[in-house]
């Protein structure tokens, strides 16, 4: 299992929310590409990053930012945030980033098909937020009126390969993951999940490894020093 250190973006610095309200923002670093090279000197395979702002607006904001953290490791880099349009995602993709990661465009089958057309399989991760067992979606403000299963069937039949579950009532709490949400979504679908939200242990990593997850984005609880990646990393390698 891949444990991912996560790189949140807001005017080009490295932050974290509490459950995705950008009242509650914490400031970890003005170095967001420092904070990327010393994550993958540690031993991460993959970092995650996020582009709030480009969340909030519906369009990436940060690229900036993106292009020098891309830069700064030698580690594949996934980006979400605002990339709604299969432009936005080739031009991701161009920019250097491994795989692209969509959640509101996901709601529509139409246009989750045209992103998976855009950049492929292997580039697509598709973020499931819910709150619940309901996709929530507009930066996790609203409710999208579709059950969890519901929504990854249907990203399934479109040949998604690869999605990322959130649990957005536990992201940035550091209480713990939503064990049986995510056991439930592995064991219903062929897809590789990803888990998120909650993580604040090694502990919990290793449980999470145990149910059968591809990989687990941390954030807060790297930053706070509540886990430590090179233990992490040890204690969930196969």
């Amino acid at each position: 299992m891949q444990v991912i250190p996560a790189i949140d973006l807001m005017r080009g610095r490295c932050v974290r929310l509490m459950q995705g309200d950008f009242a509650k923002e914490t400031v970890y670093s003005e170095d967001p590409e420092g904070v990327a090279r010393q994550w993958a000197a540690i031993g991460a395979e993959r970092i995650h990053v996020v582009d709030l702002d480009g969340a909030r607006t519906g369009s990436p904001v940060n690229m900036d930012a993106v292009a020098r953290i891309v830069a700064a490791v030698d580690v594949p880099v996934q980006l979400g945030g605002g990339i709604r349009t299969p432009a936005l995602a080739r031009e991701a993709l161009n920019l250097g980033v491994d795989r692209v990661m969509v959640g509101t465009a996901a709601t529509d089958p139409s246009l989750a098909a045209q992103m998976l057309e855009a950049v492929g399989p292997d580039g697509l991760l598709v973020s499931v937020d819910a709150r619940d067992g309901e996709v929530v979606v507009s930066g996790w403000t609203e409710s999208g009126g579709t059950k969890v299963g519901e929504l990854v069937s249907a990203m399934e039949r479109l040949g998604v390969q690869r999605v990322m579950y959130t649990d957005v009532a536990r992201d940035g709490t550091l209480t713990e993951p939503n064990y049986g949400a995510v056991e439930e979504l592995v064991g219903q679908t062929a897809v590789a999940v990803i888990a998120a939200g909650g993580i604040a242990s090694v502990d919990h990593l290793t449980r999470l490894a145990r149910l059968g997850v591809e990989g687990t984005v941390v954030g807060r609880a790297l930053y706070t020093g509540d886990i430590d990646l090179a233990e992490a990393i040890v204690a969930t390698r196969p």
